[in-house]
């Protein structure tokens, strides 16, 4: 399953790139019909917060409407309409870009803090926007966050 979110639902892409899904965030320039046309163009599926959405033609077809306010709330509900598997594959897309990671290689460790060198166990490249990724003590807190997701909503 690909999503789109919108703009009002940006930390809740975040979350579901964190958890492995394929997930697009609109910028604020996009508007209803153009995103509606990517979700049906790209297969995805138009997370929104916004009823007048709905009204577009088509938009029923490719939109889940979360009638939540805060992230955590549109995490619940979002989990209860389609069943997300929060350990999906995490912190397997590049959370800026949304590509695809892979393992980085040999030479690249070294643009890593020598401080946080002695820890990597993993690291991982985004070839797109060149970002490395490594589990410090940031991934850990969400993994926690996941997994405690994947508990509470299955």
């Amino acid at each position: 399953m690909k999503f789109l979110c919108d703009v009002m639902l940006i930390r809740l892409g975040r979350w579901l790139r964190a958890a492995g899904y394929d997930t697009a965030l609109a910028d604020e320039s996009s508007t209803d019909k153009s995103l509606v046309n990517q979700a049906i163009k790209e297969n995805r599926v138009l997370i929104t917060r916004d009823r007048k959405l709905l009204e577009i033609r088509h938009a029923d077809n490719v939109t889940i409407y979360l009638n939540c306010n805060d992230t955590e709330q549109c995490l619940e509900e979002l989990s209860k309409k389609c069943k997300i598997n929060w350990l999906l594959k995490p912190f397997s897309r590049c959370m800026n870009c949304n590509y695809p990671l892979k393992e980085a290689e040999k030479h690249q460790y070294n643009q890593v803090p020598e401080k946080a060198r002695k820890h990597i166990e993993t690291l991982l490249f985004c070839q797109y926007c060149n970002k490395l990724y490594w589990n410090g003590s940031h991934v850990k807190h969400m993994y926690e966050k996941l997994q405690g997701w994947q508990q509470k909503y299955h």
